[in-house]
């Protein structure tokens, strides 16, 4: 028992050292009746001060280290404090007493506050008794291989030699720190120690008159039992392992045994020799351990590492199945399957923003006990991955089905509104799921599926679950290694651009031409905007390849102007380009155009930046004003995809527009005589409406001749399409007879 010895600080102000000195006096109190050792008390109290000084130290370095608690237990140890009831006292003493007396007295600043003395005295604890026992352990295998050495020496002894081994052997044995039994080769116990009588409860006569073979555990490993049938046969002289022993009590003795034959002058076996090391402790710590570092600290629920041991134990043993089955051709079960809830909450981040992460930890705490609720068939495990994110496991014959009620289950578990700080929140999550023959995939290759799968759903609108598809899979992962090429690509030369014609509809001459940068990526061929102008608008890489293309673009048209001046290119003279709505929200943009334009010598009336019309819906004026100082100074502007964005076509007099390009639904109905009069209608009144504010018109996706016949009757200014000319390099326009194609 430790000491009730508490002290009044208030009435004793005294130094740290004197109370260090009252700390190591209870401390000497509560172990010195349990220690051997020929010390008196005093001098034994002398002997723990610089212990229980390395103690205070290491509880207030300012980085913290529970090392020195280890050496502690260690020197305990060696000052022959190896009774069991020396370590359980001794850190009842540092618990109870050593924050007390050498916590705040030692630290006046307060830089250490009460919780984190405590914590750091319980990690000295751990320390301490993890030094203890590793010096014990030491001790006891030097006793062994004493005891070993006792044993061996015994046999071929002379008769005056053996009374004075016996004499040793019986001092060794009666005081050693581990269980000794002796027994026959029947199993009948004959002899033990008083550590293996403690160890088993402290009843000799329960112990001396069992049989060996009576200590049978469920959970002893399968070769003991052959290794013992060995040892009794004399085919093996010894052997160690680690076995469970059911006490009198019926709680469980963990040990380490190791256990060998004795035999006599002539080698017959005589007897059997077991020594056993109590481990009970040590297993505890480490099933404690294990379980903390396998299971989330703030849910409870497995986490990560446990999770993918459980995964690839699920689709392990369905491989070597696969494999036994072709062996046997066809005679081996089936091989299982499985299925993977992939789960992430929908909107969880706006919780941690506008109510804090304690809340949040909250709901999580919340949503693990509902998940949990929710898996609770055999073969069915749910775990936490970290943030928001959680998974849920079903094994067996009729995944298919079970995986699809699971998700069901957890959704409708999460549809119960959470209460929070006095309000409900209503928990909203997507799942992926994931369900298949085990073995055919590995668990990261599952676990990126149903995250992939988890994010479609999330598209699709949340609150739901979608089921994997390798397709889409394929179309995500190749998303995937687009974005993560992106930046280098432009630095390796990988962009390039064609040009489309723009084409006259009055006499059929090339008007200009707009600039479409293509990617040739050394995977995936030749790419066209669509598949990597959204990924570099969504990895920011847009602006620098956008003043690319604008630089490119410029050059050529410049340089056909060049030709065009010598006479040796009757071709585009204007060039045009488009604007993603990243670029409109660069504050550089118009310097960039003017930087461009006044370095390659292009005049600003050549060039013609295209802006989407839904980038300019509701468009304020700071949008606005780089659009109108580069109109001002003689840039046209052309609103892109005219007719797809809803907008208000009054606020056409606000934009600082010259240029109007319909987009092709409107003359889809034009390739054929005789037209869609509806159509033709509705261009006849844009185009109407277009000239009356002094705008051009340009139609694109012309296809056919009776198109180009419909616009250009209607007035439409100017067309571009597959009828004149497909997308091609800067060359293709020497060759282009625009005469032959009208």
């Amino acid at each position: 028992m430790v000491p009730a010895e508490v002290p009044d600080a208030a009435a004793e102000p005294d130094g740290l050292e004197d109370r260090l000195r009252r700390f190591v006096t209870i401390w000497s109190r509560a172990i010195f009746p349990a220690t051997a050792t020929s010390l008196t008390r005093p001098e034994f109290e002398q002997h723990l001060l610089p212990l229980a000084r390395r103690l205070r130290d290491a509880l207030h370095d300012k980085i913290f280290d529970a090392a020195p608690a280890h050496g502690v237990g260690a020197a305990l140890v060696a000052a022959h404090c190896t009774d069991p009831e020396a370590l359980a006292r001794s850190l009842g003493v540092v618990d109870a007493y050593l924050v007390l007396y050498c916590g705040a007295s030692a630290d006046p600043a307060g830089e250490l506050a009460a919780e984190e003395l405590r914590a750091r005295s319980a990690r000295l604890q751990h320390a301490f008794a993890a030094g203890f026992a590793q010096a014990l352990r030491e001790r006891t295998l030097a006793e062994q291989e004493a005891i070993a050495r006792s044993a061996l020496a015994a046999r071929g002894a002379a008769e005056d030699a053996l009374h004075a081994t016996e004499a040793r052997f019986r001092a060794v044995f009666e005081g050693a720190a581990i269980g000794i039994g002796i027994a026959d080769l029947d199993g009948r116990v004959l002899e033990v120690n008083d550590t293996l009588t403690r160890m088993f409860g402290g009843l000799e006569h329960h112990v001396r008159s069992r049989n060996f073979s009576e200590w049978v555990h469920p959970d002893d490993a399968p070769q003991v039992w052959r290794m013992y049938k060995e040892l009794i046969r004399g085919e093996r002289d010894s052997f160690r392992t680690e076995k469970p022993f059911f006490r009198n009590d019926g709680t469980v003795l963990w040990t380490n045994l190791t256990l060998s034959l004795l035999r006599d002058v002539d080698g017959v076996p005589q007897y059997q020799l077991a020594l056993l090391e109590d481990t009970t402790e040590r297993r505890l710590l480490t099933l404690r351990l294990r379980y903390e570092a396998t299971h989330d600290a703030l849910t409870g629920l497995p986490n990560r590492t446990l999770f993918f041991e459980r995964l690839e134990k699920a689709l392990a043993p369905a491989r070597e199945t696969a494999k036994d089955g072709a062996k046997e051709s066809g005679s081996a079960p089936p091989p299982g399957r499985f299925g993977l809830c992939y789960l992430d909450l929908d909107g969880f981040k706006a919780i941690n923003d506008s109510l804090g992460h304690s809340a949040g930890d909250r709901m999580l705490v919340e949503v693990a006990d509902r998940l949990q609720s929710c898996a609770t068939a055999p073969g069915e495990m749910v775990a936490r991955l970290g943030g928001d994110e959680f998974v849920a496991l079903t094994t067996g014959p009729d995944t298919e089905r079970e995986v699809a009620e699971l998700a069901s289950r957890i959704l409708g578990a999460l549809a119960t509104p959470i209460s929070l700080d006095g309000r409900e929140f209503t928990v909203r999550g997507s799942i992926g799921i994931v369900e298949g023959r085990a073995g055919e995939s590995t668990a990261a290759e599952v676990l990126r599926s149903a995250d992939i799968t988890m994010y479609r759903a999330k598209s699709a609108g949340g609150n739901r679950f979608e089921h994997a598809d390798a397709e889409a899979d394929a179309r995500a992962i190749t998303r995937h290694g687009l974005t993560t090429s992106l930046p280098t690509a432009l630095e390796r030369g990988e962009f390039f651009i064609e040009y489309q014609p723009l084409v006259h509809l009055a006499d059929g001459t090339v008007h200009g031409a707009e600039a479409l940068v293509r990617w040739s990526h050394p995977t995936h061929g030749v790419l066209s905007p669509d598949r990597f102008i959204p990924l570099a608008e969504h990895t920011g890489l847009i602006v620098p390849l956008g003043r690319w293309v604008l630089e490119q673009s410029v050059q050529q048209a410049r340089a056909w102007q060049e030709e065009l001046a010598a006479g040796t290119f009757a071709g585009p003279v204007r060039i045009n380009v488009n604007l993603s709505p990243a670029q409109l929200h660069h504050p550089g943009l118009v310097a960039d155009t003017v930087e461009v334009l006044e370095r390659i010598g292009l005049p600003p009336g050549s060039l013609c930046l295209e802006v989407t019309e839904s980038a300019l819906i509701g468009a304020d004026e700071d949008l606005l004003k780089p659009l109108r100082q580069l109109a001002e100074m003689g840039v046209d502007i052309a609103l892109d995809d005219f007719g797809t964005g809803y907008s208000n076509l009054a606020n056409l007099r606000r934009l600082p527009v010259s240029v109007l390009k319909l987009d092709r639904s409107f003359t889809q109905g034009m390739q054929q005589h005789p037209a869609d009069p509806v159509d033709l209608k509705i261009v006849e009144g844009i185009v109407s409406l277009a000239h009356g504010l002094e705008l051009a018109v340009t139609v694109e996706g012309v296809e056919t001749g009776a198109q180009a016949e419909h616009l250009r009757r209607l007035g439409c200014d100017t067309a571009q399409g597959w009828y004149y000319a497909r997308p091609g390099p800067p060359e293709m326009l020497h060759t282009l007879s625009m005469a032959d194609a009208v």
